[in-house]
């Protein structure tokens, strides 16, 4: 078991590793040049990352080690310290930052080693709700409108009270149909499904529904963990090549439900820095000379959830 004192001194480390891969990436805003953007914040959270006094195992990172040179799923980062778990998604939304929409970020999340689930790069299909419950609200092998009428009887409102968001994709048309037929509004956002997860926390009506990284989906409940929040998750294959990635990293049932205790087994950290302004998070900023970022910091140790500004000579 980490100290909680050792914890807090981590949070300073991350913050700052995620405040460097934001800076490194938003030199693309814009660009339209997705793979330079990712490119710029992978290197610039490794070489951080790599200065820290940690042991740091990648479980959740840029992929396969054949598929990714850099924060590859094994790396082992870090000068050497205290062993941890660490989550990192160093571009969440390339496109979003490719095109110069809001609400990109730089992700990282950690914990004791063998606390994160390691999730290999696929699909995952997700509810998450926000907030502390006393019994656990959501379930994958429940139906839509079960689901949402659980969630409506939790938060003591109507079921129409509530907004659920989905990424716009064609594969959500079906579940889009379903929600709208039982009288619920939906959200469609382009991309960024960590904040879209996280969201629900600062929203008392908001779900979360649909398939998306299973890397985001960890990272998303290292947040909820602070929050309270609820998030289930089920790993879906496309191929016989995307299942022996799982049973690579250890996963022998394929049809597991995961829930937020699954994928988090002990008090994490988790950290965004925003890199293009969104609902969340301002993202770089730069004012006489400086250049200025807005981090959240979560801690589940003692539920800190707060804004950071840090600054830096241009």
């Amino acid at each position: 078991m980490i100290e909680l004192f050792s914890m807090k001194n981590l949070i300073l480390h991350f913050t700052e590793v995620a405040h460097l891969a934001a800076i490194s990436a938003h030199k693309f805003v814009g660009l339209g040049d997705e793979k330079s953007a990712d490119q710029a914040a992978v290197e610039a959270m490794r070489t951080a990352l790599n200065a820290l006094p940690i042991s740091g195992t990648i479980v959740i990172g840029e992929g396969e080690r054949d598929e990714a040179p850099m924060l590859y799923i094994g790396e082992q980062v870090g000068s050497g310290g205290i062993k941890l778990d660490i989550a990192v998604d160093p571009l969440e939304g390339t496109t979003i930052l490719a095109a110069g929409d809001a609400g990109a970020l730089a992700t990282i999340a950690c914990a004791q080693a063998g606390s994160l689930l390691h999730a290999p790069d696929v699909y995952m299909e997700k509810i998450a709700i926000g907030f502390d419950f006393s019994e656990r609200i959501i379930d994958l092998d429940s139906n839509i409108r079960s689901n949402l009428r659980n969630i409506a009887l939790a938060k003591k409102c109507y079921i129409e009270d509530l907004c659920v968001t989905v990424l716009n994709r064609p594969r959500h048309e079906e579940l889009i149909a379903k929600i709208g037929e039982i009288g619920v509004r939906v959200h469609l956002i382009p991309d960024g499904d960590i904040a879209a997860v996280i969201a629900t926390s600062f929203d008392h009506k908001n779900v979360y529904m649909g398939t998306g990284g299973a890397p985001e989906g960890v990272l998303a409940a290292s947040a909820l963990k602070t929050t309270g929040g609820q998030i289930c998750g089920r790993l879906l294959f496309r191929n016989e090549i995307e299942k022996a990635r799982a049973h690579k990293i250890g996963i022998t049932d394929l049809n597991k439900q995961y829930h937020l205790e699954d994928m988090v087994k002990s008090d994490a950290i988790f950290i965004a820095t925003g890199v293009t302004t969104g609902p969340m998070l301002q993202g770089v900023n730069y004012q006489n000379g400086k250049v200025i970022t807005e981090t959240i910091v979560m801690f589940s140790g003692d539920k800190i959830k707060n804004k950071v500004r840090l600054e830096r000579n241009a």
